[in-house]
């Protein structure tokens, strides 16, 4: 009789998510590549969960189509569905279920999702599909949770100041031995000039779409047609090898100056000297960690002065970094924090852009055009706005969400319910980013062809920013005067005659009532 034989187990099912487009993912390192399978999947839940921009959607189907392809020229066996596949059943689920019951697997191995509502998600596929199911860590990232949680244990703040210095001496980055290079560890002070519309400003590389993108967008157009923003012109760098033109791009052009006007705005020039490279960063395009050491390389060879390459270094390493830990510190129940007892609806302009304020005009219309605005767009025009006004901050959050295309949870939630609306009553921020108009007027040329006065603090054709940034200190007096931070501003607030204190409430409350949520009638 012949020997018994024992079938081989079958291959392990490799699910790679849209934001996990890495060559070095952890799920990867540990799989088989002449055995196990990849498994990628356009799914209606991932695409409207949140009414995401046309362009982020179109951005993160084409990146994966492309992923998908990388991996095969690798010698990878890669399963892909799309979003119109015929069997597709529209979830993570449905798809991981189906595909491992074709293909016989043995198990599941999966690195951690960025996103706390996917682990709920990934948790109960041993239930169904009764396979294993290994979750590794991401190892993209320079802290890992629990590293952070080790940092974050014991201390009386959190301020990502300290962290941040850690995240230096750990990586070596802009060190001089044990200290930092130049003698400080921040120079944002000198990270503050406005700009003016005749300097030299480069425009970001845009990118031909080409067969795999153009079949998306398409789809993207048949399928989304309703959802928020301008598909077309689509630019984006959706490949690994575009990406890093871009960064090459950036490192030649932007570098220079963009320390010196990263927190500059102007109508004209939506990117400055931006990178735009969060979008490849936070999809897996590009190593995060690659991309400083590449900035520091251009410091070190003199193309770039020290508060450029640390500014820009910061915000990955320090920010980037930070803001990952909290949310893994603090989720679930973060979700869910409002501090200050934000109600109202957010207003429908946030939607249209149809607003005679040109600072938002300009912002949320470059949003709708490009799914992308720059750091201080977000925190000081529609998130300052949002703040004032008082306006719900898990709608706010919704709204950072879905419409740009670098936005996933695990990043835009803590910026913009800890840093932009104080939602966490001062975890992230040591106090709220509340300014009048005149903030916007020093560090942009919104104002300057505006219908409002942004000099004026009340009237009709006073800048709503400066009402409703007095009335939100009002309102919030016993909660934020006690704030060291902001004595300052409180008593000269108080030194305000009683009349005025009295019209600055009254042109706040008529500012507020004539706020229209989407959906509401007018009249």
């Amino acid at each position: 009789m012949p020997a018994h034989r024992t079938a081989a187990p079958g291959p392990a099912l490799i699910p790679i998510l849209g934001d996990q487009l890495s060559l070095g993912l952890s799920s990867l390192k540990a799989a088989d590549k002449s055995r196990d399978v990849v498994l990628m999947a356009e799914v209606m839940d991932e695409a409207t969960y949140v009414r995401h921009h046309k362009k982020k959607i179109a951005f993160v189907f084409s990146a994966m189509r492309h992923f998908a392809e990388e991996l095969r020229r690798q010698g990878w066996r890669v399963r892909y569905v799309r979003l119109d596949d015929e069997k597709n059943g529209g979830s993570f689920t449905s798809e991981v279920a189906r595909i491992a019951r074709e293909i016989k697997a043995s198990g599941i191995v999966v690195t951690e999702p960025g996103e706390w509502r996917v682990v709920q998600i990934i948790q109960d596929w041993g239930r169904d599909t009764g396979l294993p199911v290994r979750i590794l860590p991401d190892d993209r990232f320079i802290c890992s949770t629990p590293d952070f949680t080790a940092w974050a244990r014991g201390r009386r703040s959190l301020r990502m100041e300290f962290f941040y210095r850690e995240m230096r001496r750990k990586t070596g980055l802009l060190m001089d031995g044990n200290e930092p290079e130049g003698g400080q560890w921040n120079f944002d002070a000198e990270n503050r000039k406005p700009a003016k519309a005749d300097l030299f400003i480069p425009k970001p590389p845009r990118f031909e779409p080409d067969r795999i993108t153009r079949e998306v967008l398409d789809l993207v157009e048949a399928r989304f047609r309703d959802h928020f923003g301008d598909l077309q012109p689509f630019w984006f760098a959706v490949t690994r090898e575009d990406a890093e033109k871009q960064l090459e791009h950036f490192l030649d052009t932007g570098l220079r100056h963009f320390g010196d006007y990263q927190d500059a705005m102007l109508a004209s020039e939506p990117f400055l000297y931006h990178s735009i490279l969060s979008i490849a960063i936070n999809a897996g395009l590009l190593d995060p960690l690659d991309v400083c050491r590449r900035v520091e390389d251009a410091y070190r060879a003199g193309l770039a002065p020290l508060n450029a390459a640390e500014g820009f270094i910061r915000q990955i390493i320090g920010w980037r970094e930070y803001v990952r830990g909290i949310y893994w510190l603090k989720m679930p129940e973060y979700a869910g924090l409002n501090s200050l007892g934000a109600d109202r609806s957010l207003p429908a302009f946030y939607w249209t852009g149809e607003t005679d304020m040109n600072c938002l005009r300009a912002a949320i219309g470059q949003t709708k055009s490009d799914a992308y605005a720059h750091h201080i767009q977000r925190l000081m025009v529609t998130g300052n706005f949002a703040l004032l006004a008082g306006i719900d901050p898990r709608q706010v959050h919704e709204w950072y969400l879905a419409v740009y295309a670098d936005a996933y949870e695990w990043v835009e939630m803590p910026n913009t319910l800890g840093m932009s609306q104080f939602a966490d009553g001062g975890l992230l921020a040591s106090k709220p980013y509340a300014a009048s108009g005149n903030y916007i007027n020093k560090m942009s040329d919104y104002c300057g062809s505006c219908r409002y006065n942004v000099k004026k603090r009340t009237g009709a054709d006073a800048c709503p920013f400066n009402a409703l940034y007095w009335d939100f200190l009002d309102r919030h007096a016993d909660r934020l005067a006690r704030n060291p931070r902001m004595a300052q501003i409180f008593a000269t607030w108080r030194r305000f005659p009683e009349k005025e204190q009295t019209a600055v409430r009254n042109d706040a409350r008529r500012i507020l009532s004539e706020l229209k949520p989407w959906g509401a009638k007018a009249g």
